[in-house]
């Protein structure tokens, strides 16, 4: 059984439970905002948890409460190109948490449905984007189990693939989708806010097919945006309806470096029934 080991524990997250555990509460704590509904996917950034983790604990903060099979980890491959998109079908991924078990029928089914996702586990053995999310995962959903798949070359037609084949195997099952993804890369923080709100905009209106043509134009609007298309099309397919932008922040908020930034985004996804007027997104997925 392959166990992928952590490849950025102890400098991009701490590395031992207790402190990690820590760290996961503090960027917990101050959040206090729910969604009443179901919840199908959330979009997280995956920088260093210093940088990152204030924002994507918005997004996993509504994991309190839900319980959810199997969590599907789509994100970016970094430093591997390939066509298609990367999956370990069995094993796990361990972090100073534990193994974070792969669902192996759950895989199996992604595979099937899906035929541009075939194995390729050393695509994964130095990646970071899906790593970054099981700090939080492990810590509030410890019993779900994972499906991690890399986008590599990230073209229309994978993502459009993936999303179609994502919503079959998951049909009937209690999944939460995860897309990983980072906003805009080393602009200053004016630019990367102009940057980061054509996909913002994108999200809130849960609009796929406005992302897609967003980044066919300018791909560096976000490294994981072949993911959030595939997560947001399949989403949409399981019957989700709304999109919420949770938060949104720049590398500089920690650094106070303002010059050139990371742009991080986090939201939700599902069918929720206590949004305010203009926080509903129309499905255009």
């Amino acid at each position: 059984m392959l166990i992928r080991k952590p490849s950025v524990a102890g400098s991009w997250y701490p590395g031992s439970a207790p402190a990690l555990a820590a760290a996961v509460n503090r960027y917990l704590a101050p959040i206090d905002r729910d969604l009443d509904g179901g919840l199908v996917a959330i979009v997280c950034p995956h920088a260093g948890l210093m940088y990152s983790g204030p924002v994507a604990a918005h997004a996993y903060r509504l994991l309190r409460d839900r319980r959810f099979e199997v969590a599907v980890l789509v994100g970016p491959a970094h430093f591997v190109g390939f066509e298609g998109v990367a999956i370990v079908p069995s094993g796990g991924f361990e972090t100073p948490f534990g193994v974070a078990r792969i669902d192996a029928a759950c895989a199996a089914d992604v595979m099937d449905a899906a035929t541009v996702v075939r194995e390729h586990p050393t695509a994964h053995v130095r990646e970071h984007s899906l790593e970054m999310q099981l700090p939080f995962l492990q810590h509030l959903a410890p019993d779900a189990m994972i499906v991690p798949l890399l986008m590599g070359h990230q073209n229309a037609d994978t993502a459009d693939a993936l999303g179609e084949g994502l919503a079959r195997a998951l049909r009937g099952r209690r999944a939460l989708l995860v897309a990983s993804t980072d906003l805009s890369h080393y602009q200053n923080a004016d630019t990367a806010a102009r940057l980061d709100r054509v996909v913002i905009d994108c999200v809130s209106r849960f609009d796929a097919d406005g992302l897609q043509a967003a980044l066919t134009v300018r791909p560096e609007h976000a490294c994981g945006g072949g993911p959030t298309v595939a997560v947001m099309r399949a989403a949409g397919q399981l019957g989700a309806r709304d999109a919420v932008v949770l938060n949104y922040a720049d590398s500089g908020d920690v650094s106070g470096d303002k010059s050139a930034v990371v742009g991080y985004m986090a939201a939700a996804i599902g069918n929720f029934d206590t949004l305010h007027h203009g926080e509903r997104g129309g499905h255009r997925g």
